[in-house]
């Protein structure tokens, strides 16, 4: 039996400020965006065209929601991202005035660094060598 993964979910704040953050910065593009008639929204995101996996931004509405929002691994990154040129991504997210956490590290078999999205979610970007 196999399973694959299909979404990580994301609390925001906002949606359209959420995607323009990760689209800006890690070039994420939509994968699903679609408004119900009750008024709730689903949009997905990946990190490139052939990605089946991806994020899944809600909006958080309740008062519990939004305290989580940026909070919901309780400080653990959230994401893990890997890229084939780290010091070049490194670059670009400076670059953007993106919040760098812990600066470029090599490792046996990576390179890699911790930022944070515009919430405080911490993404640590890899490059495996």
């Amino acid at each position: 039996m196999e399973a694959s993964l299909g979404r990580v979910i994301l609390l925001v704040d906002d949606y359209d400020e959420a995607y323009n953050f990760y689209h800006k910065n890690f070039f994420c593009i939509k994968m699903y965006d679609q408004n119900t008639s009750e008024g709730q929204r689903f949009l997905h995101i990946r990190f490139n065209e052939s990605d089946q996996a991806g994020v899944w931004f809600l909006k958080a509405e309740s008062s519990q929601q939004r305290k989580l929002v940026g909070r919901q691994t309780g400080g653990q990154p959230t994401l893990v991202l890997y890229t084939a040129d780290c010091h070049r991504f490194y670059q670009h997210l400076q670059d953007n005035g993106v919040t760098i956490v812990e600066p470029i590290t090599t490792a046996l078999n990576s390179t890699y660094f911790h930022c944070q999205d515009l919430y405080g979610n911490k993404i640590i970007v890899v490059e495996l060598i």
